[in-house]
């Protein structure tokens, strides 16, 4: 997932009383003690009013437009998708399952042809039936510029889609898709993807029935075609309001609860409020969430203190991962035992205290996040111990032709966000000065340090950098930033390496092939030690995530493939 994506911030905000971290939360099994609170009968009915409070606006609520993993959170209580995230708990969710297909798609011999059928009895909100062809337009749509914003994949992987511009300007449609009947969806591939089932979760999958699309302006009221339709949308997104969708039926929906009777969607709060409101739990806060405010080091010290506060805190472990990046063409960094002497230098102990504490960071020498779902092989090619090798990296200078040590400059933004922010990239120049590195630090403003690292002509040699997972596999994890074919010369960049290796190139197309996804993600594990040889990288933590909810919130669910709280599974009576 993009870096500038939501699952990228943690933003720090002070009040007198809490203090709090705005970002998302990662899922996490060992969180599961925030079932319910608030004594009584812990049994999820339905009914009743679920408040969502949050920091940033659920903008742009058209299926087309928005860039979700598993098809999102709140969205994905309007947009149905062909497949969806399993919402359990744990690894568990980390799987993907039919949501509108009887099945999770029925590929061709090499998984470059994919086929689905519909479930019977599929209803939008005003009754009528969904059927294949409003799912094809509804992808198709997504390709209209004036709607864009969501998930790029389909414009690489669908037969002759690259230069399509929707179909309000080009009624033929997309011949890559085929709907031979009502209920049939047939899509042909450039490739094989044996990960399509992921794709298929995306909200750019959602039905949209033609004549029902009003354009630009079908976000302040989509057709529903999940439990929930929207009744109102203020200020694009920042007050949202969904009620029961009558014609939604649980025996066609095995994924989504659908416990209370409305939902209330407030934004634009700051994030300490949106915590002490959770805290203090009165009036109708007693029964909200937030699906974007995490708890930060202070609060989190706070809350922990009070035994019935702190079994309110769901803890999440989103696939992501931080990590220094270097550049390969800028020197000194050509030279592969500096990046490996850095590697060795690295204190982890202090970039996890910047970080925010162990509660908040988990040390990571590998660049797939340590969950089963993304192929996680454990490995430590550079093993720096807790606190750094100094003496190994600078034995590991002195080779490379620096024995007087050298001088660099780390770029970082000035973001508080625990993540790129100065306090790590002070923690690494504490570290690196032990081995005889000089490190010098460059801060830019978060536009500014975005558009500098992402350009490859301003790419700086040595800076830090994150990457979230489209879902909890090593292709989206490992391809965009080590396929050397995906390097963008004229736009943003993620290969920060600048790596085109045809073996890894060529291991991935053949991983891609695989529909077997449990021996797709052993090969994934095996090609992240892979390149981690070539020392591009330096892994440094993976993010622990944790969350308040409402003292009279149920049935928390937080699984391994958002590790957000899943609001489809919430219950509040």
């Amino acid at each position: 997932m993009r870096q500038s994506s939501v699952h990228s911030r943690r933003v720090v905000a002070a009040s007198v009383g809490l203090v709090l971290a705005a970002g998302v939360a990662a899922c996490g099994p060992d969180d599961n003690d925030a079932k319910a609170s608030g004594g009584g009968d812990s049994t999820p009915h339905k009914g009743g009013t679920l408040t969502v409070l949050n920091s940033d606006p659920q903008q742009d609520f058209d299926p087309a437009r928005l860039y979700t993993s598993g098809g999102g959170n709140v969205p994905s209580l309007v947009f149905r998708t062909l497949t969806t995230r399993n919402r359990e708990s744990g690894a568990a969710g980390a799987k993907v399952v039919p949501d509108l297909a009887t099945d999770t798609g029925r590929p061709n011999k090499d998984a470059t042809e994919w086929t689905y059928t519909l479930k019977k009895g599929l209803k939008y909100e005003d009754g009528t039936a969904i059927t294949s062809a409003d799912i094809k337009y509804g992808i198709e749509r997504s390709f209209a510029p004036e709607l864009s914003g969501g998930a790029p994949y389909l414009r690489d992987w669908l037969v002759g889609a690259a230069d399509y511009q929707g179909p309000y300007k080009d009624k033929k449609g997309l011949s890559a898709i085929e709907t031979p009947d009502s209920s049939t969806i047939v899509f042909h591939l450039n490739k094989p993807e044996g990960e399509f089932p992921y794709l298929a979760t995306q909200t750019q999958f959602t039905p949209v029935p033609q004549a029902k699309d009003t354009g630009t302006k079908y976000e302040e009221h989509p057709v529903s075609s999940g439990p929930y339709k929207v009744v109102t949308n203020e200020n694009d997104g920042e007050h949202l309001v969904l009620e029961r969708n009558t014609y939604w039926s649980a025996s066609v929906d095995d994924e989504r609860k659908a416990y209370p009777d409305k939902i209330d969607v407030r934004s634009g709060l700051d994030s300490s409020v949106i915590n002490q409101r959770l805290s203090a739990s009165q009036g109708a806060d007693a029964t909200a969430v937030t699906t974007d405010t995490n708890l930060g080091p202070a609060e989190l010290a706070k809350v922990s203190g009070d035994k019935k506060l702190a079994a309110r805190v769901g803890t999440g472990h989103f696939g992501y991962t931080n990590y220094i990046a270097f550049n390969p063409t800028v020197k000194p960094f050509d030279n592969a035992k500096v990046r490996e002497a850095v590697s060795y230098a690295i204190d982890r102990s202090s970039v996890i205290n910047a970080a925010g504490g162990s509660a908040l960071a988990e040390s990571a020498t590998t660049f797939l996040p340590n969950q089963k779902s993304f192929g996680y092989t454990p490995y430590d090619l550079f093993p720096a111990g807790a606190t750094g090798n100094a003496a190994k990296a600078k034995e590991l200078l002195k080779e490379a032709g620096y024995p007087n040590g050298l001088t660099v400059t780390l770029t970082h933004s000035n973001s508080k966000d625990f993540e790129t922010s100065p306090e790590i990239a002070t923690a690494i120049q504490d570290a690196l000065k032990k081995a005889g590195i000089t490190v010098k630090l460059q801060g830019l403003e978060d536009n500014d340090y975005r558009d500098k690292i992402h350009n490859v002509k301003t790419e700086p040699g040595f800076f830090l950098a994150h990457w979230g997972a489209d879902w909890p596999s090593g292709g989206p994890f490992l391809a965009p930033i080590f396929d050397g074919r995906q390097i963008v010369k004229d736009g943003s960049n993620f290969n920060n390496g600048l790596l085109n290796d045809k073996s890894v190139n060529a291991e991935i197309d053949a991983i891609n092939k695989l529909t077997d996804l449990d021996a797709a993600a052993k090969r994934w594990g095996a090609l992240d030690k892979k390149i981690g040889e070539q020392a591009l990288t330096v892994p440094l933590f993976h993010p622990v995530y944790k969350r308040l909810v409402g003292q009279d919130i149920k049935n928390v669910v937080i699984s391994d493939w958002t590790g957000v709280l899943d609001i489809s599974q919430v219950a509040v009576k």
